[in-house]
């Protein structure tokens, strides 16, 4: 099944420019005064970093010019969230030098997955911090805000109580789980066979969030893996399974399923949750569309990483991005950035570029991927379905 092309983008547009004035002309932008962020990679800004030390050098180096906690040379789409909605960067949770929680927190960390992995973090590369454990941090982050807020202590840099039930929750997740099976050898029908499980603890989440007052809830669905360079180098392909892109389609099948799944689960959630305002976003199709046309878009070379080292995707498992090695005892960086990150979709074969992220979030910022349509800025606005 083929993702949207850029053509929707002009149907939806023209449709939410004519909705009817019951579901237009009475929509205003949200006043969100913070942002609660549940994920993995894909918006960790700095969880995993403070945990388990930071993602070195050349990550940060466009935007930030060092190592900022972002697996990227620069700012990631909840950066760009944040700043449209005139809010600051948010700090991760578990970051406590320098952090400022007023507008909002982080639970994301790389390598986070939906369901608990049975493995350490050295054993598979997956997060300790899976959605269940971030749901966790939140209601102790809410509770414990509120009381030091009444107390009159760090009330500067936490949020204010009704901020709780006024932010946006966003959450993108759900990728590390699709790979998390490939790992253990697992056929894709196999994998396919788990996601319903993987969902349900998915709407579990939410419902926790909802029950602390959450209200408006921005999910993204999970990109096309069978894209990343790291899965194209890691996992068995063969010649029939590549699509006319170079995308493995066994992978980019099982993303497709899950995020049909996932569209069902969120309607199930409107009839469940009925004060919740929650926007699916369409990010596959978008990212697949930058990496299927590259070119047209003012990019280059999308399925090989920009900062990298050897092979054909410019990408090894075990000398990843800002990887070193030890010459007559000196160490040298061999896994160095690309000369113009800007022009390049992948940053290190499995995030993307700051320039690629910015893209993104252009795409899906007016609504044009979402359902329903409504744009970031109205995602606090319940529409009928």
């Amino acid at each position: 099944m083929e993702p949207r092309s850029f053509k929707h983008v002009f149907i939806g547009l023209i449709f939410s420019m004519t909705l009817p004035p019951s579901r237009s002309g009475s929509l205003a932008p949200c006043n969100f005064p913070a942002i609660f962020n549940f994920g993995d990679s894909n918006s960790d800004t700095g969880g995993l970093s403070a945990a388990f030390g930071q993602a070195p050098a050349p990550n940060g180096e466009t935007y930030f010019h060092a190592p900022a906690g972002r697996y990227s040379d620069g700012r990631l789409i909840i950066d760009f969230i944040a700043e449209s909605l005139g809010l600051p960067y948010l700090s991760a949770y578990l970051d406590s030098v320098g952090s400022n929680f007023s507008h909002g927190a982080n639970f994301a960390t790389a390598g986070s997955t939906i369901r608990p992995q049975n493995t350490t973090r050295s054993q598979s590369g997956f997060s300790p911090i899976s959605l269940d454990v971030q749901s966790v941090q939140f209601s102790d982050f809410n509770r414990r805000s509120q009381i030091f807020n009444k107390q009159g202590v760090f009330d500067k840099l936490l949020p204010e109580e009704e901020y709780f039930s006024q932010a946006l929750y966003t959450l993108d997740i759900g990728q590390n789980d699709l790979t998390a099976g490939y790992k253990l050898n697992l056929t894709t029908e196999q994998v396919k066979a788990y996601v319903p499980e993987v969902l349900r603890q998915f709407s579990d989440a939410v419902k926790r969030v909802y029950d602390q007052g959450g209200r408006a809830f921005w999910i993204h669905n999970t990109g096309p893996v069978g894209c990343l360079p790291y899965v194209l180098d890691r996992f068995l392909i063969t010649a029939p399974q590549v699509d006319k892109y170079g995308c493995a389609s066994p992978f980019n099948e099982v993303a497709q399923y899950f995020n049909r799944r996932l569209k069902d689960d969120v309607i199930r959630l409107r009839k469940e949750l009925p004060l919740a305002a929650i926007t699916y976003v369409d990010v596959y199709s978008v990212k697949y569309t930058l990496i299927s046309q590259a070119k047209k878009f003012g990019f280059k070379l999308p399925l090989i990483a920009c900062c990298g080292h050897g092979g054909k995707y410019n990408f090894n498992n075990s000398v990843r991005c800002g990887g070193k090695i030890t010459v007559n005892g000196k160490e040298i960086l061999i896994a160095n950035s690309c000369q113009n990150p800007s022009v390049r979709v992948n940053w290190d074969g499995i995030h993307f570029t700051e320039a690629a992220n910015k893209w993104i979030f252009e795409q899906i910022a007016n609504g044009s991927f979402s359902d329903p349509p409504i744009p970031l800025k109205m995602a606090c606005q319940r529409m009928d379905h």
